[in-house]
C-alpha cells in the first residue's frame, strides 16, 4: 500500500509518503508560514523526489484535529479533494496521537498543544494507545486528572506551560515535540477508510465567534450555523 500522510493541525508542517509500513520521504517545515501555501507544494516535491505519481497512491491519511481550526480545515480539504479525486481511501488520525506516537518513552504520554487562555488540547497515551479519549480542557484541570501518576511524559507544545507543569510534577519530562507525519502513516494504514463526503475536523471546541454568538441566542433554538 502506497499512502501520503500529513498533518497542518499545528505550526508545524508534516509530510510523509509510505509504502507499506517503510518510509519512502518526508518533511517538516516549522516556519511560520500560512499552511494554504506550503501544503501542496511539499506534496509535489516529495512525490517528484521518490518518482510516483498521485495516480498510484491507495490511501490518504490527514491529522484530523484537535489544533489551529484553519490549519485543520486545510488539511482536511486537501485530503478530501485527493481522496475524492483520485478514488482511493481517506483516513484520519488524532493530531495528539501525532505528537505522542513521535515521543519514544516509557509511561503515560501527555501530548499537548496550547488552546490559549491557559487551555490545552490534550491526550493521554500508553504503550502507543489512547488511554482516554482527546480533551480540551485547562491545564490546571489536566494536571489534577494526573495527580498520583508516576512516570509522566508531557509533550508537543509545552513551552509556555513547562514552569506550571514542573511545579506540579518536578520529576515529569517535558518535552517540545514536533508532530510525525510518518508515525501518522504508519497508524492510518491500519484503520478503516472513513465517508470521504461525511469525513469533517474533530475541533473539540467551538470558534471563538460562535461561543460569543451562543451566549446571547443559546435559548433562541438559532444554529449559529444557520444565522451566519
Amino acid at each position: 500500500m502506497k499512502l501520503l500522510a500529513f498533518d497542518t493541525s499545528s505550526t508545524a508542517l508534516s509530510v510523509a509518503i509510505l509504502e507499506d509500513d517503510r518510509l519512502l520521504a518526508d518533511a517538516s517545515l516549522t516556519i511560520k508560514k500560512n499552511h494554504s501555501i506550503s501544503l501542496m507544494p511539499t506534496i509535489d516535491f516529495l512525490m517528484k523526489s521518490v518518482n510516483l505519481s498521485l495516480q498510484y497512491l491507495d490511501r490518504i491519511v490527514v491529522a484530523e484535529g484537535p489544533g489551529s481550526y484553519t490549519g485543520l480545515r486545510v488539511a482536511v480539504a486537501t485530503a478530501k479533494t485527493l481522496a475524492y479525486t483520485l478514488t482511493i481511501d481517506l483516513v484520519g488520525v488524532s493530531s495528539l496521537a501525532a505528537l505522542a506516537l513521535n515521543s519514544h518513552h516509557e509511561g503515560l504520554i501527555v501530548p499537548i498543544m496550547d488552546a490559549r487562555r491557559n487551555h490545552v488540547y490534550v491526550g493521554f497515551y500508553e504503550n502507543g494507545r489512547a488511554a482516554k479519549a482527546d480533551q480540551y480542557a485547562s491545564l490546571n484541570a489536566v494536571l489534577e486528572q494526573l495527580k498520583g501518576r508516576k512516570q509522566v511524559t508531557f509533550v508537543g507544545e509545552v513551552t509556555a506551560f513547562r514552569q506550571e507543569i514542573n511545579q506540579t510534577f518536578p520529576e515529569a519530562k517535558v518535552l517540545e515535540v514536533l508532530p510525525s507525519a510518518f508515525k501518522i502513516g504508519q497508524v492510518g494504514q491500519k484503520l478503516t477508510p472513513v465517508d470521504v463526503h461525511a469525513f469533517v475536523p474533530k475541533y473539540l471546541k467551538k470558534v471563538e465567534a460562535e461561543e460569543n454568538w451562543l451566549k446571547t441566542h443559546e435559548d433562541s433554538g438559532l444554529s449559529y450555523i444557520k444565522r451566519v
